[in-house]
């Protein structure tokens, strides 16, 4: 359904649509009905849905546990608070009961999700999902029916033999804040543990503790303060001694969906041993491996101790390095190629023109840009990936499936954000009262 223009309801009409509108963005914007289901943590899908009503779009939203409701007071919301078997039925009778045109989720592979997708799917219906995004830092994603392996421009014919005007505005900065979605997490995991009683049989898809979650946060910046000084002299050496005789290992977070469900490891830990094994049964000995931690990952896991004892056991400890925080693009620019799951590091790598290979399901895993030989072949034949291929892909996504914006700093495609500075300032007295009545809690029933 097209929405009328702006004589009629006061919809917008595609000619007043902003340029930095995804043709994803534009699709959403045909139906009337929106129902939003569980976003990232904090106040995006408040903001998003804030953006929506002005634009005169009837917004509905599922609320599955405490923290969805600490940052949701927009719209209609509908508290599920049924089984995770039973919400097939349940969500089938509520699209029908409010007129639903479009479900808008974040992350494709949460059990909710995915009973929603099939149920669009079955009802003919638009299922759109935001991601984070492909192209960082200044953009996050929304697409249509699925995101990465999911997306539909997987058809990698279609993505690079379809001309792009190259007429996009460069991304404004988005200044994301770390801290912002420190705050948010642990206020996120706070209400949902709070709250549990209200949705007694909600099962997240991670694990649901506020008091570690928000000791890891403390320990992940204390650990960043501390890499600063104790990886300064390895960090110097990879970029200036051992430039071009390294390869660098984009470790992902350990329970990132894209793992999970897009390749074959169920640990990352897997495809640490494998990297390694392979690395000292194959690469030159004058080469050297640097496996790069992920930084979301810094409080929750170190695999120091693992990288060590395969190393040794592989009699390869002096040439297998472990590093946490560095310039990105400078170690990709001074690698020798990279080695990832499905990690959009594989992107940026190839941005700087560096050989890629993937050993899960990749958008990006084309023939052409990523090598296509097995993981032994790799360290010996690191092929070049075609430029003006990569042109074309980067340009494709851009147009396709990126959004100017981030979770947790400024969207500039949703400019103005009518009410986003109110819903900040609400977010962060929520934040503070959440805390102390989980201190509260602590002191009055410690567990």
């Amino acid at each position: 359904m097209i929405p009328p223009d702006s004589t009629g309801t006061g919809w917008e009409t595609f000619s007043s649509l902003s340029a930095a509108h995804t043709p994803a963005l534009q699709a959403l914007l045909r139906h009337r009905s929106i129902l939003l289901l569980q976003g990232p943590m904090g106040i995006f899908f408040y903001q998003f849905s804030r953006w929506l009503q002005q634009r005169k779009y009837m917004v509905y939203r599922v609320l599955f546990n405490g923290g969805d409701w600490l940052f949701y007071r927009s719209g209609q919301a509908e508290h599920y608070r049924g089984k995770p078997e039973e919400f097939a039925i349940w969500l089938h009778a509520y699209l029908a009961k409010r007129g639903i045109e479009a479900i808008v989720c974040f992350e494709d592979c949460r059990q909710y999700h995915q009973v929603a997708a099939a149920i669009a799917e079955q009802c003919n219906m638009a299922f759109f999902v935001f991601e984070e995004g492909y192209l960082r830092p200044d953009y996050i994603t929304l697409e249509q029916d699925g995101v990465n392996a999911r997306s539909s421009l997987a058809r990698y014919s279609d993505l690079l033999s379809t001309p792009v005007p190259n007429t996009l505005l460069p991304a404004k900065p988005v200044k994301a804040s770390y801290s912002r979605m420190a705050m948010s997490a642990v206020a996120y995991y706070s209400a949902c543990w709070l709250l549990h009683w209200r949705y007694p049989h909600y099962i997240h898809h991670k694990p649901l503790q506020p008091i570690p979650e928000a000791w890891r946060w403390i320990r992940s910046g204390l650990r960043k303060m501390l890499y600063v000084l104790t990886e300064y002299r390895l960090r110097r050496d990879m970029l200036n001694l051992r430039q071009n005789r390294f390869f660098l290992v984009a470790l992902q977070v350990f329970n990132d969906s894209q793992v999970l469900h897009h390749s074959s490891y169920d640990d990352v830990r897997e495809f640490i041993i494998q990297i390694i094994t392979s690395f000292a049964g194959h690469a030159a000995h004058d080469h050297h491996l640097l496996l790069k931690h992920h930084p979301m990952d810094r409080g929750h896991r170190h695999y120091q101790q693992l990288i060590q004892q395969v190393a040794q056991q592989q009699g390869v400890s002096h040439r297998v390095h472990y590093l946490h925080d560095a310039h990105l693009p400078s170690l990709l620019k001074a690698s020798r190629g990279v080695i990832t799951i499905n990690s959009t590091v594989g992107l940026s790598a190839l941005y700087h023109g560096k050989p890629v290979i993937t050993l899960g399901s990749a958008l990006y895993d084309i023939a052409g840009l990523t090598a296509q030989c097995p993981l032994a072949a790799f360290w010996q034949c690191t092929p070049t990936p075609d430029p003006q291929r990569y042109q074309q892909l980067r340009l494709s996504l851009l147009h396709h499936t990126q959004l100017n914006g981030s979770f947790y700093g400024q969207c500039h495609w949703m400019a103005p954000q009518t009410g986003s500075a109110p819903a900040s300032s609400r977010h962060r007295v929520r934040f503070i009262l959440t805390m102390l009545m989980v201190m509260a809690c602590q002191l009055l029933w410690p567990t």
